[in-house]
């Protein structure tokens, strides 16, 4: 069984991680480098009328330039193994709690396992990201490791609601689930004294948009391939002891 699940989760983590990382490239990675000019000086936000702003950002294209082309290709490569190993790592809790599941009666496939992938995006992204959401650079921000134990906490108490959720019946465990769910939020997430930095707001609302999409992209086909691979034991395990 240990066996089943490191290969499931791998190959279900590798392919979701590497499908992922082609969306970041095309619709996440230029909307951080803009944010990174921005960060860096090049680029100036509220930074005098329109036609010096239109100089800078054309000088600041023009510096850029020449070195694009290395960073840009070592980056993408650090970007996809960093998505694979990441998925990887969800995806072995994903087929772990899968695994579980379908000991105590749950038939797990493409349709479940699509289902779960959703659910751990709601659990890992969504649900942190509703009071702490994904942030461009240079932007202000409260001490780390106040924001991390409250990210781990607020992820742990989402998997226990939607666990509740889908295994629990009756109001108690529905009710428990919403409280599990709000009370992070109702503490608050540790924020900043002062909200300030270089870069506009429409980027970095844009920023955390394409993030969350994305995000759902690659848990959602995490879980739908998951759900398929083991799907496919399954019927592997039943053929063989049909034959």
């Amino acid at each position: 069984m240990l066996t089943r699940i490191l290969t499931t989760a791998l190959l279900a983590g590798a392919a979701a991680g590497l499908l992922a990382a082609l969306l970041q490239l095309w619709f996440v990675q230029p909307v951080l480098i803009h944010a990174e000019m921005y960060e860096s000086g090049e680029l100036v936000h509220f930074g005098g009328d329109a036609a010096s702003h239109d100089r800078v950002e054309g000088e600041a294209h023009e510096h850029a330039a020449p070195h694009s082309h290395d960073s840009d290709a070592s980056r993408a490569v650090l970007l996809v193994l960093f998505n694979v190993l990441t998925y990887a790592g969800f995806a072995l809790v994903l087929v772990g709690l899968m695994s579980l599941a379908e000991g105590h009666g749950q038939q797990i496939g493409p349709r479940t396992g699509l289902l779960w992938g959703i659910a751990g995006f709601v659990a890992v992204m969504l649900a942190p990201g509703f009071s702490l959401a994904p942030e461009v650079p240079g932007v202000a921000a409260a001490d780390v490791a106040l924001r991390q134990v409250w990210w781990t906490a607020t992820v742990v108490m989402a998997i226990g609601a939607l666990w509740l959720v889908a295994f629990g019946s009756g109001l108690v465990a529905w009710g428990a689930a919403a409280l599990l769910l709000i009370a992070p939020h109702v503490v608050g997430a540790p924020e900043p004294d002062v909200l300030i930095g270089p870069v506009p707001p429409e980027i970095g609302a844009l920023f955390a948009a394409r993030v969350f999409g994305v995000g759902l992209a690659g848990w959602a086909l995490m879980g739908l391939f998951a759900g398929w691979l083991w799907a496919k034991d399954d019927r592997a395990e039943e053929t063989t002891l049909t034959v």
